[in-house]
């Protein structure tokens, strides 16, 4: 991956006349499908954790996450043909949809060779695999259904989201855990300054299976294992644990000059990226929270910003105890005296932990916050946590004007990546 620290003396990477912005967004998510609905619960502090109904839960003490039970892939143009398509990647195609209706934007054969797809996944195609291997099993190899066979291997997705559009000038695929979202970015707006393309349509998604949620269950990761209800209440005392969530978000990046030049709205210009990998073991965070700071650093520094000129901070917490802590301590380290005046916020309060999707479902409201001056609340936070001791917006949303927002994505197994999303200004 492609991070900032990579970028170091690659003046074509590195130059600011290259400029990249988003001019297009996509949500399919647990708290509504569509942008204006998914920006409003988000505001309101609604979150979206209901009873499982993709799979049986009887024998599970966890029987709720965030599902997204309104999507219907028949809404989406030509679904009848693709009648064999996986969860994840019809939930991509949604969000795309979505998007490209966002961004006004039409693929023909003038364009096409000049745009590319990157998509952040790392569970995407785990049911697959699971339905395929299990099929190989009971009936043997020679009689496995073979149009299973595509949705197994791991670039599906992005690749029938090429196929779905014509898309012809590159198809990637970002497995980076929680990090993905922003990782599929960065390699795209990479791609953008070294002139491989023009436009890049930058996806996330992950799917809620039976695999996914057993894996999270049986190592404990899930709130109301040990005791009480699933509460997904970041920063906050009683933390115990994530809810798991499934979703898509898609977002179109442009060159800012191929952007201007066919009128389009610009939510915000991808100002900063930062990466670092830092591990203290598998699955578990590094308590001293080195590659968060370094992550939040190198954004800050690429994006020739002062931890003063951040509006607001959408953080990575999840509700675990060690990771929330472990972040609020390296935002306080970042922001020094400063940090009491930042506003943080959490939005895995509702709409829970969707691994590689999350990241950018927090771009997404980001760009939201930065047009209309609203920061959205920590749905549900009541009990202040002494080791987690920042300034949370909580209870409802908090109006103020929104010019560079800080949006962190941080994974236990080492990767931390950080985005500045900032207001265009011409």
């Amino acid at each position: 991956m492609a991070g900032s620290l990579f970028k170091k003396g690659y003046t074509a990477l590195t130059s600011r006349d290259i400029r990249t912005v988003i001019t297009g967004i996509g949500i399919v998510s647990p708290i509504g499908i569509g942008n204006e609905k998914y920006w409003q619960n988000l505001l309101e502090g609604k979150p979206g954790f209901k009873p499982i109904t993709l799979f049986d839960t009887g024998d599970l003490k966890v029987k709720i996450a965030g599902e997204i039970t309104e999507f219907d892939p028949e809404n989406i143009p030509g679904s009848k043909n693709m009648r064999d398509t996986d969860r994840a990647t019809l939930l991509l195609l949604g969000a795309a949809d979505i998007a490209f209706n966002d961004a006004g934007l039409k693929i023909d054969n003038d364009n096409t060779h000049s745009m590319g797809v990157v998509a952040g996944t790392t569970f995407g195609s785990l049911s697959s695999i699971s339905d395929f291997d299990q099929e190989s099993l009971r009936e043997g190899p020679q009689y496995v259904n073979p149009s299973i066979f595509p949705s197994t291997v791991a670039n599906s997705p992005a690749s029938r989201l090429n196929i779905r559009y014509g898309i012809k000038g590159l198809s990637s695929t970002v497995s980076t855990g929680m990090c993905a979202s922003l990782d599929a970015l960065d390699y795209g707006r990479d791609l953008i300054r070294l002139g491989r393309v023009n436009t890049i349509v930058v996806g996330a998604v992950g799917d809620l299976s039976i695999q996914t949620f057993l894996g999270c269950y049986k190592l404990h990761y899930l709130s109301g294992i040990t005791d009480g209800d699933p509460i997904s209440c970041p920063f906050d005392k009683r933390r115990n644990g994530i809810i798991l969530a499934e979703g898509s978000v898609v977002m179109i990046l442009e060159e800012l000059t191929v952007a201007l030049s066919r009128h389009a709205k610009i939510y915000a210009e991808v100002l900063g990226l930062g990466s670092c990998f830092d591990t203290n073991g598998l699955y578990n965070y590094n308590p001293a929270g080195d590659g968060m700071v370094k992550a939040m650093r190198l954004a800050l520094d690429e994006a020739e910003l002062d931890p003063g000129d951040i509006s607001c901070i959408f953080a990575s917490a999840n509700s675990t105890q060690n990771g929330d802590s472990i972040e609020a301590k390296a935002i306080r380290k970042v922001f020094a005296d400063i940090a009491d005046s930042i506003p943080v916020t959490a939005i895995k309060s509702s709409i829970g932990e969707g691994y590689s999707v999350s990241g950018g479902f927090a771009t997404a409201a980001a760009c939201f916050s930065i047009r209309d001056g609203l920061i959205p609340p920590i749905a549900g936070y009541s009990e202040r946590d002494p080791s987690c001791d920042l300034r949370y917006v909580t209870g409802h949303a908090e109006k103020n004007e929104v010019n560079n927002v800080m949006i962190n994505t941080f994974d236990p197994s080492g990767a931390n990546t950080v985005l500045i999303a900032s207001k265009f200004n011409g």
